[in-house]
């Protein structure tokens, strides 16, 4: 065991180290390298156009690198645009208004009701509490997984994660008293089945999040760059559609992997059942707080997936189909269900209701919003400015001036997965989305499978504890080697680049879109 701590402590050591230097090597270099592009000459930008270009760079060495937090370097760009003349001020932060902010402002707000009252728990443990879980310790690995994916296409996947880790460490400890009482003494730390239902909470987190555009940052940063660059609105209901079919198929691929490289050695798991119900008791009943938040969120998914159905049933030219784009968009469905939690009285008495400002302002992210405000500003510049377009004709014409379908989500998948895995999966996406849409429509392609692509490849960061959020989480309970989370998230992040992601983005949303 002092070895295994030795062992875990050399390794943070090495990250932290790692960490000192690549944020110096940024702030170094982040300002020389773009000090250096201003004074290359480049013809065939303009002024504005070459400015920009210098402080794109800056900004993706720091989004990359991170000497400054995130969300300051996200102020940073659109700042630096304003100073040196390459945007005026209203345009270089007219995207801090966009709709999408306060869709993701609602969903958050709604998110942090349903965390602060028990509502995400309800259903977790609802689920681990059907007849078919029992104590089945491969359904219990699967109802897991289930509940903690479907909860992330709601909620943040790092709350989620969060959420789930006590349920699973409680579990495990079931699992150690019935070996000891059976005279078998185990240590967790190098039990493969606690590995695996450690790593299926962290990956399940993650992939739930492909399930709605709220459910993870790079969804909504896509269908932004889609709206603002060219037009293009998806609806919540269409890219549910996509995001459920690709969640399904990522849950399968990494079920699968898990449960063959870490399998259970019982059949049955005592005390699990009386685990899982001894936490439901605790919840006890239904208060009025969370059955006016699962009102609140009813209202909101109604009217997120309404237009979905308004559009089958009367079609997409319906005047009562556009009356109601214009009256409920999905920023206003959001904002309209948030809202109701502040109106939604607990005890009206005393003037109580649902959520307070302070609870709803402490749930929003807000380093999350600006990030994604200043990925929008930057990515709307380098199209207003035709920067987009030059460096969107340069990688065509050195791709021999053609690119299919096929070959451009490939790369754009792949760069967004890696990229993810090194970096927040949000800044990475900011930094190549304009880029992939400009490239797709210099080709003569449509810009949504590559757009989708992205999103969903910038999910898939599994390899390290630093790649995502849920994997910190678990790797910090000591059950998960690196080596192994290594491992099981290479199989994982190319399986499902190579048989979920590219096909889907090309097939499915091509087909639909028409691209």
């Amino acid at each position: 065991m002092q070895d295994k701590s030795s062992e875990a402590k050399k390794i943070k050591e090495a990250e932290q180290a790692f960490d000192r230097r690549r944020r110096t090597f940024g702030l170094i270099f982040g300002p020389l390298l773009a000090i250096a592009v201003m004074l290359t000459p480049i013809d065939a930008l303009t002024l504005e156009a070459h400015k920009l270009l210098a402080i794109m760079v800056l900004v993706a060495l720091w989004w990359i690198t991170e000497p400054v937090p995130i969300p300051v370097t996200s102020l940073l760009g659109p700042t630096l645009a304003v100073i040196t003349g390459a945007m005026p001020v209203g345009a270089a932060f007219s995207a801090f208004s966009n709709s999408m902010i306060f869709l993701f402002m609602g969903g958050f707000i709604l998110a942090k009701a349903m965390m602060m009252h028990g509502l995400d728990k309800r259903f977790a443990y609802w689920l681990l509490s059907r007849s078919w879980v029992g104590s089945n310790p491969r359904r219990i690995f699967l109802a897991i997984g289930l509940a903690t994916a479907l909860c992330s296409g709601w909620v943040s996947n790092t709350a989620t994660a969060a959420m789930m880790f006590p349920i699973c460490l409680g579990l495990l400890n079931s699992i150690k008293d019935m070996m000891a009482a059976n005279g078998r003494e185990i240590d967790l730390s190098e039990y493969k089945y606690a590995t695996g239902l450690m790593l299926m909470t962290a990956y399940s987190a993650s992939i739930g999040g492909v399930l709605t555009p709220i459910g993870t940052p790079p969804n909504l940063i896509m269908l932004g760059f889609l709206d603002s660059m060219q037009n293009i609105h998806i609806s919540f209901f269409e890219w549910m559609i996509w995001g459920f079919i690709a969640m399904v198929l990522y849950f399968i691929i990494a079920y699968i992997v898990l449960s063959k490289m870490f399998p259970p050695d019982v059949d049955k798991i005592d005390g699990a059942e009386e685990f899982i119900r001894a936490k439901i008791n605790e919840l006890g009943s239904w208060t009025r707080a969370q059955k006016n938040t699962l009102c609140a969120f009813i209202v909101a998914v109604v009217l997120w997936i309404t237009p979905g159905f308004l559009n089958i049933f009367l079609g997409a030219t319906s005047p009562i189909l556009k009356m109601y784009n214009i009256l409920f968009p999905e920023a206003i469905a959001a904002m309209a269900g948030a809202l109701l939690l502040f109106i939604l009285p607990v005890n009206f008495s005393k003037r109580e209701f649902t959520i307070t400002w302070k609870e709803a302002s402490a749930g929003i992210e807000w380093g999350t919003l600006i990030l994604f405000g200043g990925g929008l500003a930057m990515g709307g510049m380098m199209y207003k400015t035709g920067l987009s377009q030059w460096l969107g004709d340069l990688i065509v014409n050195a791709m021999g001036g053609t690119a299919s379908q096929v070959v451009l989500v490939a790369i754009f998948s792949v760069l967004a997965l890696l990229l993810s895995e090194l970096t927040s999966h949000t800044a990475a996406t900011n930094m190549i989305g304009p880029l992939a849409i400009t490239i797709a429509v210099s080709a003569g392609l449509s810009p949504v499978p590559v757009s989708v692509g992205i999103a969903l490849s910038a999910s898939l960061g599994f390899m390290l504890p630093v790649s995502t959020p849920p994997n910190a989480i678990v790797y910090a309970s000591g059950y998960v080697p690196i080596t192994k989370m290594i491992k099981t998230g290479v199989y994982i992040d190319f399986i499902g680049i190579a048989f979920v992601t590219i096909p889907l983005a090309v097939l499915l949303v091509g087909m639909i879109v028409g691209g």
